[in-house]
């Protein structure tokens, strides 16, 4: 599986690259939206972790520009969960809302690739 983690936190985007590496998926990583919005036209994941506040593009920003060529799942994460739930990211065109820090992110990568099987 191809997976696309765009966010400015390098804690968060190296975390889930070791994690979905040590399970045999292709991960590419962007720590910014205009970077992300790129790699995502070329690389057409299977499933893309996208943060709604980053610098350049935001995550809304990016799924806007993305559009109709959407392509694989999306699962937005925020640290301020009190402005995003599941409704507001489904509305943007999302497939699921995380909150960060996260608890257990073995728990994440089952719901992510949960997700894709859908």
């Amino acid at each position: 599986m191809k997976i696309l983690v765009i966010d400015d936190e390098s804690l968060v985007r190296l975390s889930l690259k070791r994690v979905f590496e040590s399970k045999g998926d292709k991960v590419f990583l962007a720590e910014d939206g205009q970077l992300g919005l790129e790699i995502w036209k070329t690389e057409k994941p299977d499933l893309v972790f996208l943060d709604v506040i980053m610098p350049k593009l935001t995550g809304p920003e990016v799924l806007t520009e993305i559009g109709k060529n959407k392509t694989g799942k999306v699962i937005l994460i925020s640290a301020y969960a009190g402005e995003q739930n599941q409704e507001t990211a489904k509305q943007m065109g999302a497939d699921l809302f995380l909150e960060k820090p996260f608890e257990n992110i073995f728990d994440v990568v089952e719901k992510a690739k949960k997700l894709v099987c859908e």
